[in-house]
């Protein structure tokens, strides 16, 4: 009987601690848009110029980054993720091992860039120019490293790496996709 008491004493306590949490929770709610903003003029950063800032290991969550001047930034280690870099500069800016999952770099310029060990999965790479860019070991799906070797040309000034061996385009062309078994 003893020990039910005791019980019952420390489950009262524990409640006691964590009920205005649970009544704040239900009052204010956390918004997601609170967690990840889609507006740019919202975050401080974006603001003014971006032009070789050292932006390494920031994330970049629902961003629009559209346009955005950021050659020769260091954005290493950085994180993207659904966010739209359309006609964005990159131009010289080291982006190795940089997370960026469901981007679209349309349009975007990319000359000397560095995206080794990249994390580039859902990323698309439409009418961006990737002159001198450094792909070692970045991760890419297939269907934008073919799309990516169709116009690959130069080598990085900074790593000194052939953009069509960074992408290792030699033997995708004979690339036959598996068929399913009926």
């Amino acid at each position: 009987m003893v020990t039910f008491f005791s019980f019952l004493n420390k489950s009262i306590k524990r409640l006691l601690i964590l009920l205005p949490l649970f009544v704040g929770l239900i009052l204010n709610p956390i918004s997601a848009n609170a967690l990840y903003p889609s507006d740019p003029s919202s975050v401080d950063v974006l603001k003014g110029d971006l032009h070789g800032k050292d932006l390494k290991n920031t994330e970049y969550v629902k961003y629009d980054l559209s346009g955005q001047d950021l050659g020769e930034a260091n954005l290493e280690g950085a994180y993207f993720s659904v966010t739209t870099a359309k006609n964005a500069n990159f131009k010289g800016a080291n982006m190795s091992n940089v997370i960026a999952y469901a981007v679209r770099f349309d349009n975007a310029d990319l000359t000397d860039s560095n995206f080794s060990n990249g994390e580039l999965l859902k990323s698309v790479f439409d009418g961006a120019i990737i002159d001198g860019t450094d792909f070692t070991d970045a991760n890419l799906d297939l269907s934008q490293r073919k799309s990516l070797c169709e116009r690959a040309t130069g080598t990085n000034p900074k790593t000194g790496v052939d953009t069509f061996e960074s992408l290792e385009c030699t033997g995708l062309a004979g690339y036959i996709p598996a068929t399913p078994k009926a």
